[in-house]
């Protein structure tokens, strides 16, 4: 590529240092920022963050990150992001009511961020985090980055369009990769654990009415968002999950378990639906195993918690 098409070529040498830019830096993007600043390579990568909120820019200084305030909801804060990062990872969540009115199936942060990185030098890559839910219920088959989406819930349908904002700025020559992500969980997040539903003692479904549930490490997630902003191909998809496939009431048992609470109730679909919310319901409808084959054969990520019995017993 010639220097002036470049990023870093045309620069002066004291801004060729790759910039990387975390666009929701929340628990994740710190992680994110933590490995970058430590270990082999530390300080070799400026890290820059997009707030909302001015008083997050010390706690953010104080992971080396430099903070740039602009609003995902007001796209003309965002214009200072053009040609600011040769890379950027992208986790933050669609507005809950997307755009509003009849575009509640619209992700206009996506579009916005989109529609800014192309102002100048575009990024060189680009990882968009977003859900597994787009699969929607899959009936508990294993399910490969070649299904097709069939998401089931408006918050899944967000995420489609995201996608597509996101696959459009990759044909514009960004490399951009898609982790559909699954549940979150580390002992050091807060509300990273079953530990306070368990307590509360929230019912399970019954094994004959259960669903397959998937799950990865933050820690984890962390370093498949970085290997997929450095070796992810080209508009690629990736099911960014461990290699745990457990249905939901197991895993709760296996909690219970480890921290030596009561084992949840067992409850039928049709008791459930009188007794937990419409959110949790949503997530107790759709059953799906995801094989995670290509991020860790084509990023090569090895996991630090392979399932997540050792993920869980990591914090105690």
């Amino acid at each position: 590529m010639p220097s002036n098409q470049s990023p870093l070529g045309a620069l002066p040498a004291r801004f060729r240092r790759e910039r990387l830019l975390i666009v929701g830096c929340g628990d994740v993007g710190q992680r994110v920022a933590r490995d970058l600043h430590a270990g082999p390579g530390a300080g070799r990568m400026q890290v820059m963050a997009l707030t909302s909120s001015p008083d997050r820019r010390a706690s953010l200084r104080a992971l080396g990150v430099r903070p740039l305030v602009g609003n995902l909801d007001e796209e003309k804060s965002l214009r200072r992001l053009a040609g600011v990062a040769t890379r950027v990872m992208h986790l933050a969540p669609p507005p809950g009511e997307g755009a509003g009115g009849d575009a509640w199936w619209r992700d206009p942060r996506t579009v916005a961020l989109a529609r800014v990185l192309r102002l100048r030098s575009k990024p060189v890559s680009l990882v968009y985090a977003s859900t597994s839910g787009v699969y929607g219920d899959c009936q508990g088959d294993l399910v490969a980055e070649t299904r097709a989406v069939a998401p089931a819930t408006p918050r899944a349908q967000r995420r489609v369009n995201a996608e597509r904002a996101v696959r459009h700025l990759g044909r514009a020559g960004v490399r951009a990769s898609v982790l559909r992500i699954p549940g979150i969980y580390a002992p050091d997040r807060e509300g990273g654990t079953p530990e306070a539903r368990l307590r509360r003692g929230t019912p399970v479904l019954v094994s004959e009415d259960d669903v397959y549930t998937n799950h990865i490490h933050a820690d984890d997630l962390a370093r498949a968002c970085m290997a997929a902003l450095w070796r992810g191909r080209p508009q690629r998809t990736y099911n960014a999950s461990d290699s745990t496939h457990m249905k939901m009431g197991d895993y709760f048992d296996l909690a219970a378990d480890l921290y030596g609470l009561p084992r949840p109730p067992r409850v039928p679909r049709s008791a459930a639906k009188e007794q937990l919310s419409l959110m949790l319901l949503s997530f107790m409808s759709e059953s799906r195993r995801l094989d995670n084959q290509r991020m860790l054969q084509e990023l090569g990520v090895r996991l630090r918690y392979p399932d997540v019995a050792a993920g869980l017993r990591s914090g105690l």
